[in-house]
């Protein structure tokens, strides 16, 4: 059995006194084609994760992260036409307010939508977890958020922290 290495980003954006979430639908011909997910990819080889998050969320969407959340939540899954066992990294980051998002041929949609719909939408129980850690850490000010900051080089055109 092979083990592969993944990321999954929540992605924020605000919305009054709260923020949106952005999901994907799956193309038809992709693993679990028709569902609505996070932002995913792989972590290439010489990438940290935080690294694929930044890449995966520029090729997927076209968005460029502000600022930047490690969770504590770890997802895994058992992928059987692979014979594979996926680890996942969670994150979460901002986006800015006027950003426009684009499609690419890994989603037939995105869509930005509220934490209850994104409730609603995801299917898997770690992304729950993660969605929890999100607003009741990141979104709301908790008091690991600071420690949760990931600080991003000059080099990605942010200040680093």
């Amino acid at each position: 059995m092979q083990h592969r290495h993944f990321i999954s980003v929540f992605l924020l954006r605000p919305n009054g006194k709260s923020y949106d979430v952005l999901l994907g639908r799956r193309a038809p011909d992709k693993y679990m084609g028709g569902t609505w997910q996070l932002i995913t990819g792989s972590i290439e080889p010489e990438e940290t994760a935080w690294q694929a998050v930044l890449r995966e969320t520029r090729e997927e969407t076209g968005l460029r992260v502000t600022d930047l959340f490690r969770l504590s939540t770890l997802t895994h899954f058992y992928h059987p036409d692979l014979d594979a066992l996926f680890f996942g990294v969670m994150f979460c980051g901002f986006v800015e307010l006027g950003a426009v998002e684009r499609l690419n041929a890994e989603h037939t949609a995105l869509q930005w939508v509220s934490f209850d719909e994104a409730r609603r939408r995801l299917i898997w129980a770690g992304d729950f977890t993660a969605l929890d850690e999100v607003q009741n850490q990141i979104a709301h000010d908790g008091a690991r958020k600071p420690h949760l900051r990931i600080s991003l080089p000059d080099s990605e055109g942010r200040d680093e922290r």
